[in-house]
C-alpha cells in the first residue's frame, strides 16, 4: 500500500548570482565527495541577495562552510550561502526576494571562511526531505511565477537597459507597475506574494507596503488626487490598496486575474480579465 507524503508548494526562487562566474559546478562538488554546492567567483564583500522571500537564519562557524546564511522559504524548502565575510541582518528577520543577507568571504584563513581557499559564494537549496538540491535545477523544473531583475530604460539614453537596485538589493518581482509623482518615479513588485515599494528619490530602496497578492498576477498602479493607489489580485478579485489609509487592502467586487487602471477626470476606471 502506498502512502502519499505530505505536498509542498514551491517556493519562488530566481538567481540573483547571474553577473558572476561558476568556478565549481554542482557535479564538480559532488566528484570531490560534496553533498552539492554551486560556487560563484566574487571579491569578499560583494552583497548577496536574497534569492527568495523567506526569514533568516545565521550560523557563524558552521563548519567546513564557514559563517553561512540559511533562508528558510516555507513549505520546508530552505537555500544556504556558505563563506560569508559578514551577516548582515538578525535572526529571524523576514526577507524579500533580493534584500541583502550576507557579505561574501572565502578569502583562505579568514574568519569564517570556514575551509574555502579563494573568495567566492557557494549556494545550494535543501529540499523538504532534508536533501541537498540544486538551485540552478530547481529554477529550472519550477520556472512559472519566477521573481527577475526589474530594469530601468530611459528614452534620452537610447533606451539603454540599467538595473534597478538600491542600498538593499536588487528589486525584483513577478509582476511590475509604475506611477510617477512630481519627478519622483515609483515602481511597485510583486514578489513572493508581497507587494513592494521602490522610490527613485530614495536610492529604489525597496520597503514592503504590507500588502500581499497573488504570486502570478498582474499589478496595476495609479497617482489619484495625491494618493497612491495599487491593484492586486487576491482571491480571484481584484483589490485597492491606498497610501493614505496605511495601505489598507480592499476587494473591489471585480472578479479578473489581471487588472489594469485609468483615471478620468474624477473618476477610477478598473479594467479585469
Amino acid at each position: 500500500m502506498l502512502i502519499p507524503g505530505t505536498a509542498h508548494a514551491a517556493p519562488t526562487i530566481y538567481n540573483p548570482f547571474t553577473a558572476y562566474p561558476v568556478t565549481d559546478t554542482w557535479e564538480g562538488h559532488l566528484r570531490r565527495g560534496s553533498l552539492g554546492g554551486i560556487d560563484y567567483g566574487m571579491g569578499v564583500g560583494t552583497a548577496l541577495p536574497a534569492c527568495g522571500a523567506g526569514t533568516v537564519q545565521n550560523i557563524p562557524y558552521n563548519g567546513t562552510g564557514g559563517h553561512t546564511v540559511t533562508i528558510h522559504h516555507g513549505d520546508g524548502y530552505r537555500s544556504q550561502y556558505m563563506h560569508l565575510s559578514q551577516f548582515s541582518l538578525p535572526d529571524g528577520a523576514s526577507v524579500g526576494a533580493g534584500t541583502v543577507v550576507g557579505r561574501s568571504g572565502g578569502a583562505a584563513g579568514a574568519p569564517g571562511s570556514g575551509s574555502s581557499t579563494g573568495p567566492h559564494l557557494h549556494w545550494h537549496m535543501i529540499d523538504p526531505s532534508g536533501t541537498r538540491i540544486s538551485p540552478l535545477v530547481y529554477i529550472a523544473q519550477n520556472p512559472g511565477q519566477q521573481s527577475r531583475q526589474v530594469f530601468e530604460a530611459p528614452s534620452f539614453n537610447g533606451w539603454q537597459a540599467l538595473p534597478i537596485s538600491g542600498s538593499a538589493g536588487a528589486v525584483t518581482g513577478s509582476a511590475v507597475a509604475t506611477i510617477g509623482v512630481s519627478t519622483t518615479k515609483i515602481v511597485y513588485t510583486l514578489d513572493g506574494g508581497r507587494i513592494f515599494e521602490a522610490a527613485s528619490n530614495a536610492g529604489w530602496r525597496n520597503l514592503w507596503t504590507g500588502v500581499s497578492g497573488a504570486q502570478g498576477t498582474a499589478l496595476a498602479a495609479l497617482h489619484f488626487n495625491g494618493t497612491k493607489l495599487v491593484y492586486s489580485v487576491t482571491g480571484g478579485y481584484v483589490h485597492e490598496t491606498a497610501s493614505n489609509t496605511g495601505w489598507r487592502n480592499l476587494n473591489s467586487g471585480v472578479r479578473g486575474s489581471t487588472a489594469a487602471v485609468l483615471a478620468v477626470r474624477n473618476n477610477k476606471y478598473i479594467y479585469a480579465a
